[in-house]
């Protein structure tokens, strides 16, 4: 595309004083080339919006032509690039350079990332597009505002504010909104919550609140997060916790968006909890995540005595029945480690209604109500994001980071899948690169869908 003499001119003009090539920066050869080609179009948009081309005589009394130029520096994905933006006697002219691909969210089968046209507007010192999406990839992976400010100048030689960065975040704001009050199914038959553990600014302090996520399995076998909730400090508290009234919310917000039915909530003991389903939900049944119990009940055990203790619990929730489970337990608390730590043996009794529902079912059906760890395997991935930021600012940053932190894991395991396709010409099938949550199949549905519509008749539609 381009001829010898070119290439020797941008490779003559992108050396630096010790002979060296610079691919990137201001004067570099790639700088060089998004400037003609910036530059280029602009004059295309500029024919096009006074309807006649350069030096061409039907412009002569059309009340409006060309002005010369003003210079500019932009800064781009390649770094500061100077531009001379023509512009007409009129001051009618706005620069809107061709639409930009889509993000790699529309390429995973979703439509999350932000997309639009790339811009050069007026008063503008910023290239939208390729920069931007730096920007918003590097915050999903967890960096601060101030990291991102000393990646650019490092590696980019760009220079932009704190308040530039968050507001280039802060524009996917309006689709998370959109995804959080997006419409959902009518019916869940199995919808899980856990909640990672936040440091947020709120009522001018700074504490830790938990981040609810509900991860629902459709009537398709098919899992999604249905969102992301964070209880609210009221002023005459010190702290945000778990409370009827914003479990209350959460159930009112799914009722909003379309739900009229869960048949089964899946949680790890949460307070508040079932009053609130119920008044929203009054037929779901709660299970208690098993692994949640079994991580109570060791607590207090012994280090030493934590294998052994944790075989005879085994024994209660691998029962054939529920009436098998009790007597089980009841052998455990008149045994010698029963009586060495009574406390284990309360945890299963405290919440004995809330553990019991998954003995209804098969094997097969209990594994899938077993433990939250699908969407603990999720939180743990939101961690390792969350993990590097000293506090956010407020709700909706929490919300924005988790949000594109979802995108972020499961466009990079869309990615490795393509890729090993592409070279493979077959589908790789492992933990690594499988869907971590949005759009995942559940193993074995048809057979639990099965079950849970002899158990529940007439509800799964």
């Amino acid at each position: 595309m381009l001829g010898d003499q070119v290439l020797d001119l941008l490779l003559t003009r992108s050396r630096d004083g010790a002979g060296g090539l610079r691919l990137t920066g201001e004067g570099s050869m790639l700088g060089e080339l998004v400037k003609a080609v910036l530059e280029r179009a602009l004059e295309a948009e500029l024919s096009t919006h006074l309807g006649y081309g350069k030096h061409d005589p039907a412009g002569n009394g059309t009340g409006n032509s060309r002005n010369g130029r003003i210079g500019k520096t932009v800064q781009t994905g390649v770094g500061p690039v100077r531009l001379a933006v023509p512009r007409d006697r009129a001051g009618t002219f706005e620069p809107v350079l061709v639409p930009k691909r889509a993000g790699a969210g529309a390429q995973a089968g979703r439509c999350w990332c932000p997309s639009g046209p790339v811009l050069v507007p007026k008063r503008a010192g910023r290239v939208s597009g390729g920069l931007d999406d730096m920007i918003i990839s590097l915050y999903a992976h967890g960096m601060s505002v101030r990291d991102i400010q000393h990646h650019l100048r490092q590696i980019y030689e760009v220079e932009l504010s704190h308040e530039a960065i968050s507001n280039i975040t802060d524009a996917v704001l309006e689709e998370v909104r959109t995804w959080q009050a997006r419409p959902l199914e009518a019916v869940y038959p199995v919808v899980f919550l856990d909640a990672i553990v936040v440091k947020v600014r709120d009522n001018h302090t700074v504490q830790a609140k938990p981040a609810y996520l509900a991860v629902g399995i459709d009537t398709d076998g098919d899992k999604h997060v249905l969102g992301i909730w964070l209880a609210k400090t009221p002023l005459d508290h010190a702290t945000a916790g778990e409370s009827a009234r914003f479990w209350s919310a959460v159930m009112t917000d799914l009722r909003n968006r379309g739900v009229r039915d869960i048949l089964i909530a899946c949680t790890d003991g949460l307070n508040g909890f079932e009053d609130a389903i119920h008044a929203a939900f009054p037929y779901t049944i709660v299970q208690t995540c098993v692994v949640h119990l079994i991580r109570n009940a060791l607590r207090p055990v012994a280090r030493r005595d934590r294998a052994a203790v944790a075989a005879e619990l085994k024994k209660i929730y691998t029962a054939p029945s529920a009436e098998a489970a009790f007597e089980a337990l009841a052998d455990f608390i008149a045994s010698i480690w029963g009586e060495r730590y009574p406390q284990a043996g309360r945890v299963f009794e405290a919440a004995w209604d809330r553990f019991t529902p998954f003995f209804a079912f098969t094997p097969g059906v209990r594994r899938l109500l077993y433990t939250t760890n699908g969407i603990e395997s999720l939180n743990y991935q939101l961690r390792k994001v969350t993990k590097a930021r000293g506090h956010f600012p407020g709700d909706d940053a929490v919300v924005k980071l988790l949000w594109l932190a979802i995108i972020n894991i499961e466009d990079k395991r869309a990615r490795e899948r393509a890729a090993h396709k592409e070279k493979t010409g077959k589908i790789k099938n492992s933990p690594s690169t499988a869907r971590l949550i949005e759009g995942q199949r559940t193993i074995g549905w048809r057979e639990a869908l099965i079950e849970l519509d002899i158990a529940y008749p007439g509800r799964i539609k």
